[in-house]
């Protein structure tokens, strides 16, 4: 497959499933309840609740990135000696 066949077909599935995108209601009904009582009386309840699920779902994002940091500075080369013979290359 040629390269520029792989890109447009990549482009096809992501633009396919980006525009499939469908919002969605994803709380219980119990919180859904809970914020939607608060907000009509004035409660601050749901700015809570809205900081709450961004912590949740920038934790693991937080700790894949601290294993990668700790990976790279571990095992990245240093002083890395490259010998190279000073004869010249025939390519014929």
């Amino acid at each position: 497959m040629k390269i520029s066949l792989k890109i447009a077909l990549f482009l096809i599935v992501f633009g396919s499933i980006v525009l499939s995108i469908k919002p969605v209601k994803a709380q219980c009904a119990q919180c859904a309840a809970t914020i939607e009582s608060n907000a009509k009386s004035g409660d601050k309840t749901a700015n809570g609740l809205n900081k709450g699920i961004l912590f949740l779902l920038a934790a693991p994002y937080l700790a894949v990135a601290a294993v990668g940091l700790v990976w790279y500075k571990k095992y990245r080369r240093k002083n890395v000696n490259i010998n190279i013979r000073n004869e010249k290359l025939n390519l014929n």
